[in-house]
């Protein structure tokens, strides 16, 4: 073990401590620095350098207050300082420092302040700091916001005075270790097993896909749920700004966009990634949100041959989407008319699922509906499945049922062509009521 110098004193007063734990923080992560130790030694390491310097120091500290010394060293020096515990806690799905003394967390769909504090907004700092360095990020007075994410994919925010006015900020959306399929949301109540086996038929017969929601509504879970539905045999070039999608099909080919560098050149978008995938022959292209002009893009190779595409878009109901998706064509700077945009948009999608975070924080799927076609300047919206809320209980948990609205899509045929004819009764016909219910015939 390396030999720490200069010790701190025997007795400690609460500030005494605060500087005891910050040496040790900092001349560990140097030792740290210095040697080539393997990660599953590197516990060890750390413990084992604390309990040194304490023997030394000849210290006595009552148990709980060791045990919680070492535990904040090895968050400080191997994981993200005090909201380590947060991010390994597997019920919480994310972190908001909203500043030093200030941190909430997000569990199962509901906002709880925590009683994590942070020392000072250099601390906030370091951590930021930790998290974007490895990337080649920074952030400073000049680029106060950046985006990064996590060994593990959890997607990070943080931005920094000026812009941030009471002190640095993190926002970090954990990327779950257990990837959510279609049956899972069919358990959690989600959507229905005839929703699903719909939308299975859907992405099998390479209908174009747009996932609408709100932020934090679980569009990207739901993505990579129907994600899982394309044949192992097409070659799939995923979009992303921050990679989350985990798609489990092997031929899969992962792009990220690049920030600019010093210089300000050497950046590559949503929008360049987009184009450029046109030339790399992909079976389906699924861009994990479109948030700007490469939805003009997008919208074209839907036109164009990319049948089966999927994408995600920030609205909070289908006719939202369209409206969503007419602004960031818009932003594309072609100058096109109203619409022809419409009609781009009615020719390219096929199907808007409607992903919603209900008021009780859970997520469903509330409503899966057709882009039919034009009538006049107007797209024509179809719903085929919708969610009906009939009430709130105690506790404030929504009630409500999703069901099948009984229309059976114009793109049916497309299915059926496809080999994937699907009953009556995925669409809500009751065979009995059909069949009048006729009795028996005597032999």
């Amino acid at each position: 073990m390396t030999t720490l110098k200069n010790q701190p004193p025997p007795s400690l007063t609460a500030a005494d401590m605060v500087k005891f734990k910050n040496y040790l923080i900092e001349n560990l992560s140097r030792a740290l620095e210095g040697q080539e130790i393997p990660p599953g030694k590197q516990t060890e390491y750390v413990t084992q350098g604390v309990a040194e310097v304490y023997e030394r120091s000849q210290l006595k500290l009552p148990d709980a207050v060791r045990q919680q010394l070492t535990q904040d060293v090895l968050n400080e020096v191997l994981g993200y300082g005090p909201i380590q515990p947060l991010l390994n806690d597997p019920e919480v799905s994310e972190v908001m420092v909203n500043s030093a003394k200030s941190v909430y967390v997000e569990k199962k769909g509901k906002l709880t302040k925590t009683p994590i504090v942070f020392e000072n907004d250099q601390h906030v700092l370091r951590v930021i700091d930790k998290i974007i360095l490895p990337l080649g990020r920074r952030v400073d007075a000049d680029n106060p916001a950046v985006d990064a994410r996590l060994p593990d994919g959890s997607r990070v925010n943080a931005i920094i005075p000026p812009v941030a006015m009471d002190g640095p900020s993190i926002t970090i959306r954990k990327f779950p270790k257990d990837r959510l399929g279609i049956l899972q949301l069919i358990e959690y109540g989600s959507l229905t097993e005839n929703m699903a086996t719909f939308l299975r038929a859907c992405v099998l017969a390479r209908l174009n896909l747009i996932i609408s929601g709100g932020t934090g509504s679980g569009k990207t879970t739901l993505l990579n749920a129907l994600s899982s539905y394309i044949p192992e045999n097409e070659r799939i070039v995923t979009i992303e700004d921050s990679a989350e999608l985990q798609l489990q099909q092997d031929h899969v080919l992962r792009l990220e966009t690049k920030l600019a560098g010093t210089d300000g050149h050497g950046a590559m978008t949503v929008r360049d990634l987009v184009r450029n995938s046109l030339r790399m022959r992909p079976d389906r292209i699924v861009v994990g949100e479109c948030r700007g002009g490469e939805a003009l893009d997008m919208l074209q190779a839907m036109n164009t041959g990319h049948d089966g595409s999927l994408t995600t878009v920030h609205a909070n109901s289908p006719r939202d989407a369209l409206a969503r998706l007419e602004t960031l064509v818009m932003m594309a700077g072609m100058d096109l008319p109203l619409k022809v945009v419409r009609q781009q948009i009615a020719s390219a999608v096929d199907l808007i699922v409607q992903q919603s975070r209900l008021k009780d924080g859970t997520r469903k799927v509330t409503a899966i509906t057709e882009v039919a076609g034009m009538e006049g300047d107007t797209v024509v919206l179809t719903d085929v499945f919708k969610f009906d809320q009939t009430g709130v209980a105690e506790g404030g948990k929504i009630l409500g049922e999703l069901k099948p609205t009984g229309i059976r899509p114009i793109f049916s045929p497309r299915l059926e062509a496809a080999g994937l004819k699907l009953g009556p009764e995925v669409f809500g016909a009751n065979l009995s009521e059909m069949l009048g219910n006729r009795p028996r015939r005597r032999e």
